[in-house]
């Protein structure tokens, strides 16, 4: 099992950038969140195999067609619990 979180930077709040990760990490079996931050970003925190994580991070640094990503930081999680799915908040 492995936990990432990612930073996802650029035009990303507002163009359905969250529903587009809900989508994407159902699909691929990853649980977690994804939400809005202050600063305009959106953070997920990706957990499964990694395979599934390292495929829902290539699709977000794509993300919808209205979006405009220009930076995708991913790191691991510091501090892991486990989801049993994947929520928007």
């Amino acid at each position: 099992m492995t936990t990432r979180v990612v930073r996802v930077e650029g035009r990303v709040q507002r163009v359905g950038f969250r529903d587009f990760t809900l989508r994407v990490a159902r699909r691929l079996n990853v649980q977690g969140t994804a939400r809005n931050l202050d600063d305009g970003a959106v953070e997920i925190i990706a957990q499964g195999e990694l395979e599934s994580v390292e495929a829902l991070v290539a699709k977000v640094r794509v993300g919808p067609p209205a979006a405009d990503v220009t930076s995708v930081i991913v790191e691991p999680a510091l501090e892991t619990q486990n989801y049993n799915s994947f929520e928007v908040g």
